[in-house]
């Protein structure tokens, strides 16, 4: 279910509610009972840990021949 965030005209108080789509802009009193409230735009965020969905870095290329280091062919 939807979390949408109103705002009360009366008391400019700021509060989110859970309701269906099809209850998101039907009438809804404000915490302290106010019944003049309107549906604002909220910024939407996921929380991603850090690092995660970061690339793997990629590999180092290799030089001379391609075997390594202890051949010394580089």
């Amino acid at each position: 279910m939807p979390t949408y965030e109103f705002l009360c005209r009366t008391c400019d108080s700021r509060f989110e509610a859970r309701r269906t789509m099809s209850e998101a802009d039907a009438p809804l009193l404000c915490p302290e009972g106010h019944p003049e409230t309107t549906r604002v735009f909220s910024v939407f965020s996921s929380m991603v840990p850090a690092g995660a969905g970061a690339p793997a870095p990629a590999p180092m290329p290799r030089m001379g021949g391609g075997c390594g280091t202890a051949c010394g062919c580089h």
